[in-house]
């Protein structure tokens, strides 16, 4: 071995094996069987192998397509400083047709405040005097809205795990996201449309509450849409996403309730009803049409899971809304129901009812790290899924100064409209930590922890079209690209070893090393392979054969000169560079252009070309010339075989 060259060996040596430690994981999770890759899933040890792996793209690995639409009618109604009932009619007149893709919201509400005579200045006179300009700046809010929707949920999907998702905008109000290899499309389709709001709510006394159902069934006595409500009841679906909690017991004293009997130590027995109809005691039904349709769960008001939606839709009616609007106030539901028996053992699910302030005291926006985690030992909440939370200096001034002028008062701490717990205020609490519970699992748990750090989303987002693309196509896919890429390289293997003899060989074994060195790229740097990435596999193919090309008729010119191989190799390798080194990186510019400013499989495309070239660039210039060394180093070496 020369030993001017023992450096150039160690290098060559040290990346090679690397290479190799680099795709063995690739290697190690494509030859295993489907029951291997079971048991590892089991075991938990499958994810650290997969994180290791060549990640496919959605083309090759199936997946999810979606397509998500912003709700610009809410995100109106939320930008208005004053709603009544006319305001709410002209958002939903102007939001009839919207699902024709060409139908424009602004321009739909726009019209319907004319023909009502609506004055927008009074709902939105931060944005002007005119209405023109009030539109002209609600279009601009709803534009922002979507770039912003557009950001967090890239953020929400790179912490997901997804590998190289597709996220982009469509129009001025939709999003297209292409999510590969998703393994449950329910979790995924959750994490993208909640809206992520959390709000902490101070809960409203008893006693006023009390007043407030006292005022709501005199609303509701003898009303001609109260018995339609309860009917519908029976038919309809109320399912919601639920979690078995261990069943608890509660006292049944008496079978009829009052209203102030909600607040007292008496709780009411829950009446079994077989034929899926409202859970209501007829006596107290005529006198107290609200009341009685709920009970009593402590010190929360309980809705038996069979009124939830007679419940829901009387809250909807307009004049309860009116009311709970003069009140200041507003009612939430708690996020799922829970199991609770009574002394026989009979058990029935009950969802809890918050009578809440109408204005929040904080919201999300100060949340400065949330993380999900199982409860300490020894507290109130050991052995729980929870998240931590930390906020802002901001979030802290204002959360101390709440706690501290609402001691003994209970806050509820809401996600989307829905209570997660209300606790006590037992202190001032001014480090900004707080705890939130109640998750079903720990996935869920994540998820939330997840949209809390990327931020809540601006307006919701709908869901208006879903595609679920099956891996067996995606089977097929990589069958295909594979069989061409195999099929192009043993052509051009071919070619080299009989154009170029000996050095066609030592082209070849170049090569094929480039291929390996860019597969051990893809997946240490954790990229995605896609269909456009192999076509851009098949081209540094190409180009890496292009550089061996120029450098061996380079040598050919010298060889033919009259010089002597060793001489002739360091020409043609001089000659050569110049024109290799300005046609590869003009290339890689291009492709670090397609990068920054493609998506998805260009993006794909982009990163295998970009590597492609400087490998190409590497072995044909370092590797091949360090084996041509090799070979000319012999003294009694009077012939090259080119």
């Amino acid at each position: 071995m020369n030993k001017k060259l023992t450096p150039r060996y160690i290098l060559i040596s040290v990346i090679l094996v690397w290479a190799l430690y680099a795709l063995w994981p690739t290697v190690r999770y494509e030859t295993m069987s489907e029951d291997q890759l079971e048991a590892l899933r089991e075991s938990g040890e499958l994810e650290a192998i997969e994180s290791k792996t060549i990640k496919q793209g959605l083309d090759l690995k199936g997946g999810m397509h979606i397509v998500l639409e912003a709700d610009l009618p809410t995100l109106v109604t939320n930008l208005a400083i004053n709603k009544d009932g006319k305001f709410e009619r002209v958002i939903k007149a102007a939001s009839i047709g919207l699902d024709d893709p060409e139908a424009d919201f602004f321009d739909a509400f726009e019209r319907e405040s004319e023909a009502t005579n609506l004055r927008l200045p009074r709902y939105f006179h931060d944005y002007g005097a005119s209405t023109a300009d009030i539109i002209s700046g609600l279009e601009d809010e709803a534009d922002d809205a979507i770039n912003r929707v557009l950001e967090i949920l890239s953020n929400r999907v790179d912490q997901f795990g997804v590998s190289e998702p597709t996220i982009q905008k469509q129009g001025n109000q939709r999003i297209i996201i292409e999510l590969a290899g998703v393994q449950d499309p329910d979790r995924a389709r959750d994490l993208l449309q909640s809206t992520a709001l959390l709000e902490f709510i101070l809960v409203k006394n008893p006693e006023v509450t009390q007043d407030l159902l006292i005022r709501l069934d005199k609303i509701l006595k003898g009303s001609s849409d109260l018995e339609d409500i309860v009917e519908g009841a029976a038919e309809a679906d109320t399912t919601i996403d639920e979690t078995e909690e261990p069943a608890e017991e509660f006292v049944s004293d008496d079978k009829t309730i009052s209203v102030s009997e909600l607040f007292g130590e008496v709780e009411a027995e829950v009446a079994s009803d077989s034929d899926g109809s409202v859970v209501v005691d007829e006596r107290l039904f005529t006198d107290r049409p609200f009341s009685s349709l709920l009970r009593n769960l402590g010190n929360d008001l309980g809705i038996p899971e069979k009124n939830f939606y007679a419940i829901k839709k009387i809250l909807d009616l307009p004049e309860i809304a009116a009311k709970l609007r003069s009140t200041n106030s507003q009612f939430l539901f708690s996020e799922s129901p829970e199991v609770f028996a009574d002394q026989s053992g009979t058990e029935e699910k009950f969802y809890r009812l918050y009578h809440l302030e109408m204005e929040s005291e904080l919201t999300g926006g100060v949340i400065e790290e949330a993380r999900a985690t199982l409860g300490s030992q020894g507290g109130t909440n050991a052995g729980r899924n929870i998240i931590l939370m930390d906020m802002n200096s901001e979030g802290m001034k204002i959360w101390a100064r709440v706690t501290g002028a609402n001691i003994s008062k209970r806050v509820a701490i809401v996600l989307d409209k829905k209570v997660r717990m209300a606790p006590v205020i037992e202190d001032r609490i001014s480090g900004g930590s707080t705890v939130i519970r109640g998750f079903d699992n720990m996935d869920e748990a994540k998820d939330i922890a997840i949209v809390l750090r990327a931020g809540a989303l601006p307006a919701p987002v709908n869901i208006i079209e879903e595609r679920i693309v099956g891996p067996s196509l995606g089977a097929d896919s990589i069958q295909k690209g594979t069989t061409s890429v195999l099929i192009g390289l043993v052509i051009v293997l071919i070619f080299m070893i009989v154009y170029y003899k000996t050095s066609g060989i030592i082209a070849s074994f170049a090569l094929i090393w480039n291929i390996v060195l860019v597969l051990a790229i893809l997946a240490s740097l954790g990229a995605t392979l896609t269909l456009p990435g192999i076509a851009g596999l098949i081209l540094t193919v190409g180009m890496a054969i292009d550089a061996n090309v120029i450098i061996f008729e380079r040598i050919r010119e010298e060889l033919r000169k009259g010089k002597t191989p060793r001489a002739a190799v360091d020409s043609g390798f001089d000659r050569a560079l110049s024109t290799i080194v300005d046609a590869n990186v003009t290339t890689a510019i291009a492709a670090l252009v397609l990068y920054q400013f493609g998506t998805g499989p260009l993006r794909g495309f982009a990163t295998v070309l970009f590597w492609g070239i400087i490998i190409s660039m590497f072995t044909a210039i370092f590797v091949t010339r360090t084996i041509f060394y090799s070979i000319t180093s012999r003294k009694q070496l009077q012939t090259l075989s080119i």
